[in-house]
């Protein structure tokens, strides 16, 4: 089995061929994290670790002066007994102190990977995937266990990490920080990444040196946020696309996370994620046990590349589920941008028959079609269609849509609640809310308590009626705004703090529900754009809206850095109308097909209202993507060019088996009496033959990744180009 146990030096090794993680227990109670990187070898494991006693660090093992758990390199530190460092967690019992020791009890190896109850999570098809390892640890005083779950996967350099904290005891504690994982690395001559922004403009990479103390990242807002992703990344000094160690870790998780990075005066480096601590407490009660989120930690050692490649692998096929998972996506035309709230069917169809004869296979109504929403100040919490815009309802408009030859898809913000609506009328009780307090809106709407059962049992009632009223094959799911005054009208005082991840599990329950019912139906998740781009949600729903922002060179930099984490087949992207609406940009159409192909393609434009030759260009484009979407959606990117470091941006998909590959290229502005640029192509086999769009020369793999593509000189701004690799016999 790929995790070793070895008794006399008390070391786990778990491995795959690829990957090491290396734990020690210490003195017979202390999980050591010893190593994590390329697969090593080693006679002696427990050598790795060295001690020395140091000046103010107080020692918990009197026959061994020189060991301190504030100098060990820890799985799952706390604080308190010697670790003065940023803990894993922390537990308040009924006496009011803080104070806990859990040491080694027991462990457990076996085969696969168990599911977390109530949250998504990696998983596997087949046990001989994964391996998975579950350390036990008790605090006798309290009577509490605490579980470490890892897993490794056989194929992956991939490891998973959760907490569980079980009381087993008689009497109630509180759990006030309980992250998902944390390691312990000795060295601390890192640079860190991580993906920040704010809406329209999400997912920009930031990358700096580690300094001494304490750096993190982290939401607060109720979500995983368009300001901070779920994820952050060590990178050594020399790393890069290519090459180089990556330490990356990501949260499976939608709601208030942390993640941080300390450094200390001995240059040991603690990496850690999971529930934000901030204004969180957990009752445990006797006999309960509380899950922490799922993290996922990918090790490179072929730079930011390797990294991405390995995650885009597992959360394509390991953590987004149902039927769209191994099938390219419909090219879709959303009526937003064309209309906004105000239509009617006649202009529904309209844009649906254009679209239709263009070759755009599915037609998605947007906000506007339920209650009486001609504008954002109502109705949201009314799911029943608006008979003024729509006089056949929604089967009406779906059957003309599928007599086209189209699908029919919807947008829902379900989430959310209007004080003007008769839902809040009947239920003003029912929202987020702290007694006495005001209540603040956010696009003229509250958010809905979803810790509470009976809300979450309205929504899977009131939105399975709708999804089975017409022929619905898609649903893009919205969430406008994050939560404030975040209390619950029922729950007790003491567990007031409990109601922002409550919530996320009673979302978590209402998705599980609904696409079990509705498996054929292809959810879309969406928040303000990509305000909850994260593995939690793409485990019910395989794609996120990326971005509200529509704009072609913004979108470079958007689905550049999303890419880090996240694969093309996870990204929905739309060609919308010039001047922009976020920036009032106006780029060639041409440039914006193909920003938009290089993910799932969709259209957000008075597609009807387009020129002919416009027209032509859209259907020739539509058809140039059939022909390339299977190598957007399932193969391997490479970054090429950065839109963060200059004007050109370049990226490119290469099939499994390298024999097909397709490379985008973009150029923001053009430059005076340029010279001739080569774009060196990445992942094609050396030795092999390749003609490029099927022209008459032909060239080495070799040739065209070390001597590259040469580009023609371009004389105008926001200009692209589309390169077909293809093997050659």
């Amino acid at each position: 089995m790929p995790i070793e146990w070895n008794e006399k030096e008390e070391v786990f090794h778990l491995y795959n061929g690829k990957v090491s993680y290396f734990i020690q227990i210490v003195h017979g109670k202390y999980p050591a994290h010893l190593y994590w990187g390329r697969q090593v070898k080693t006679r002696q494991p427990s050598s790795i670790l060295a001690f020395k006693g140091r000046a103010f660090s107080p020692t918990t093992e009197p026959e061994d002066p020189k060991f301190s758990l504030d100098t060990l390199p820890q799985e799952y530190p706390a604080y308190g007994n010697g670790d003065f460092r940023s803990p894993a967690y922390q537990l308040l019992s009924e006496d009011g102190s803080t104070i806990t020791e859990f040491v080694y009890n027991s462990h457990e190896i076996f085969q696969g990977k168990r599911p977390l109850k109530g949250l998504p999570a990696a998983y596997v098809e087949d046990d001989s995937e994964a391996d998975t390892l579950i350390i036990t640890l008790v605090d006798s005083l309290l009577g509490v266990g605490l579980n470490l779950h890892y897993t490794i996967y056989s194929d992956l350099d991939v490891i998973t990490r959760s907490a569980s904290f079980e009381n087993l005891g008689n009497r109630e504690v509180e759990l006030h920080k309980c992250l998902s994982m944390s390691v312990d690395f000795h060295q601390a001559d890192w640079d860190w990444l991580h993906l920040h922004g704010t809406w329209s403009r999400e997912r920009h990479i930031e990358r700096q040196p580690l300094h001494h103390g304490l750096q993190t990242i982290s939401s607060t807002r109720g979500a995983s946020s368009h300001q901070h992703n779920p994820f952050v990344a060590l990178l050594s000094k020399n790393a890069n696309e290519e090459s180089g160690d990556v330490y990356g870790v990501s949260l499976v998780y939608s709601g208030n996370f942390q993640a941080a990075i300390e450094v200390d005066p001995f240059q040991t480096t603690r990496l850690s994620i999971g529930i934000n601590p901030f204004d969180f407490t957990w009752l445990l009660k006797p006999g309960e046990t509380f899950q922490t989120p799922e993290a996922i930690m990918v090790y490179s050692s072929d730079g930011l590349g390797g990294m991405s490649r390995t995650y885009h692998k597992l959360l394509r096929t390991r953590v987004c589920r149902g039927v769209y998972r191994d099938k390219t996506r419909p090219i879709l035309i959303n009526n937003w941008e064309a209309t906004y709230f105000d239509f009617n069917e006649k202009k529904l169809k309209e844009i649906a028959e254009a679209g239709n004869e263009l070759g755009i296979e599915l037609f998605v109504l947007d906000d506007g079609w339920f209650g009486h929403r001609d504008n954002d100040k109502s109705s949201l919490g009314d799911w029943v269609v608006y008979q003024k815009k729509l006089p056949n309802g929604l089967a009406g408009l779906a059957d003309y849509i599928g007599k086209l030859g189209m699908k029919f898809g919807l947008w829902v913000e379900p989430e959310m609640v209007s004080p003007d609506s008769e839902l809040y009328r009947r239920h003003p009780d029912w929202c987020l809310h702290v007694p006495g307090r005001r209540r603040t809106a956010s696009r003229n709407q509250l958010v809905l308590d979803l810790s509470r059962k009976e809300v979450c049992n309205y929504l899977i009632d009131t939105l399975s009626k709708v999804f089975k009223s017409a022929a619905i094959s898609y649903v893009k799911w919205d969430m406008n705004r994050n939560m404030t005054e975040i209390g619950s009208a029922a729950l007790p005082p003491e567990r007031q703090r409990e109601t922002a991840h409550r919530y996320m599990l009673g979302l978590y329950r209402i998705l599980e529900k609904l696409t079990e019912r509705f498996p054929a139906i292809l959810f879309e998740s969406c928040s303000g754009g990509g305000g909850r781009f994260d593995p939690g949600m793409l485990y019910y729903m395989p794609q996120t809206w990326t971005s509200d922002d529509t704009d072609a060179v913004e979108r470079l930099k958007i689905q550049y850095g999303t890419s880090l984490i996240y694969p093309a087949i996870t990204m929905g992207a739309h060609v919308s109308d010039v001047p922009n609406h976020q920036v009032g940009r106006t780029t060639p159409l041409l440039m914006r097909c193909h920003v938009a192909m290089a993910a799932n393609l969709g259209f957000e434009l008075n597609i009807d209202k387009l020129s002919e030759g416009d027209k032509t260009l859209v259907a020739a484009q539509i058809q140039q993507y059939h022909q390339i979407k299977d190598l957007v959606c399932f193969g391997d990117q490479f970054r090429l060019l950065s839109p963060f470091a200059g004007m050109d941006t370049a990226w490119m998909y290469v099939s499994p088996k390298q024999e097909r590959a397709v490379v985008f290229y973009y150029k923001t502005l053009a430059v005076p009496n340029p010279p001739f640029f080569r774009l060196k192509l990445r992942g094609l086999k050396r030795e092999a033959m390749y003609k490029v769009n099927n022209g008459d020369k032909v060239f080495y793999g070799d040739e065209l990744m070390q001597i590259g593509l040469t580009l023609p000189l371009i004389k105008k701004d926001y200009s692209s180009f589309l390169y077909r690799i293809e093997k050659v016999n």
